[in-house]
């Protein structure tokens, strides 16, 4: 996969807020590894008030858990960065918001803080629609860590127009 510059970022928000905007949705991100980059790329679309709702940025396992309902457990048990915590936080992100579809995700940017069976680039993105199932996908991205979270956004985004 390709790393997307800013002007491919940019069309695939607009692709997106066209898509959100026609079918009368509304979108909510919780996002940790990318820090705010997919909510920052969405409203770089003129008109984004639209259908963006809200972003929730949760970085510690604390703002997991106060945030986006993600269990202790969970946490304790699979980590941050896994499948399971992906999806509490997608769910959790629809809860706690108005939106009808969401997006999360958590990953390990880099340089540090990889190792076995979890390396740099591995990120785990979480999508659901309100009253929907949520679903999950496990990336291994390469690069460094702007690389990295470009790689999380673009696959982000690219997610939710497919489940659109």
């Amino acid at each position: 996969m390709s790393i997307p510059d800013d002007a491919e970022l940019l069309h695939l928000s607009e692709t997106l807020g066209r898509q959100l905007r026609d079918g009368r949705e509304r979108l909510v991100t919780a996002e940790s590894c990318t820090g705010g980059w997919i909510a920052k790329a969405v409203t770089d679309v003129a008109g984004s008030s639209d259908w963006f709702d809200c972003g929730m940025a949760a970085y510690s396992y604390e703002a997991k858990q106060a945030l986006l309902g993600v269990r202790p457990q969970t946490l304790e048990t699979h980590g941050a960065v896994s499948r399971e915590t992906a999806i509490e936080m997608v769910s959790g992100a629809l809860v706690n918001s108005g939106a009808s579809i969401a997006v999360a995700v958590t990953g390990i940017a880099g340089p540090g803080g990889g190792g076995p069976g979890k390396p740099v680039g591995t990120v785990w993105i979480g999508w659901k629609r309100r009253g929907g199932y949520a679903r999950a996908q496990v990336f291994q991205f390469d690069g460094d860590r702007d690389a990295v979270r470009r790689q999380t956004v673009g696959a982000a985004l690219r997610g939710l127009a497919e489940l659109l």
